[in-house]
């Protein structure tokens, strides 16, 4: 017996992958224009402050627009291995800088949200765009898991090092008082 499926896998993905590009861009438009309830820039930059990331501007603008573009490029399906890492190294750092000590439900402010976002960037990140993509339309080459992985371990030694200086900052602090 054939089952024939209701939609194409390859639908099924872009779809998925259209609906949390947009949910993420959004969040980054908080970031960045300061929309919806959102900090902007400003604000954003007082955040990711507190957080402790070094140096601060420089993360806050990195992280609104990996958000903000990222999000857009995901739902599109442009450039899906690089924003993938991207994303998914966005939300793994939210998780540990901001929702790791609150549990797993969303409810409290635990990691559910950013996990779930980040496991669909993290999918797409390994997987083909499929034939609902602007990589597809526009011909680019499917560089896949590879670079996917290979940003994702840059992605995780940009974020140690940025904790690390603020660590060190910390540290001189203490020493000081």
């Amino acid at each position: 017996m054939v089952v024939t499926p209701v939609i194409s896998t390859d639908l099924a993905i872009a779809l998925v992958r259209a609906v949390v590009g947009l949910v993420i861009a959004a969040h980054g438009a908080q970031k960045v224009l300061g929309v919806w309830g959102g900090p902007g820039l400003a604000g954003w930059t007082q955040g990711v402050t507190r957080m402790g990331m070094r140096p601060p501007v420089f993360w806050a603008w990195v992280s609104a627009f990996a958000e903000l573009a990222g999000g857009v490029a995901f739902a599109l399906g442009l450039l899906v291995p690089i924003v993938a890492a991207a994303l998914t190294i966005q939300m793994g750092v939210a998780i540990a800088r901001a929702h790791w000590g609150k549990g797993f439900w969303n409810s409290k402010g635990g990691i559910e949200f950013p996990f779930t976002l980040g496991a669909i960037a993290a999918i797409n990140g390994v997987a083909d765009p499929g034939v609902y993509s602007l990589d597809r339309a526009l011909g680019l080459p499917i560089s896949g898991s590879g670079v996917y992985a290979l940003l994702l371990v840059v992605g995780v030694v940009a974020y140690l090092v940025g904790s690390r200086a603020a660590a060190a900052e910390r540290t001189k602090v203490n020493r000081a008082v």
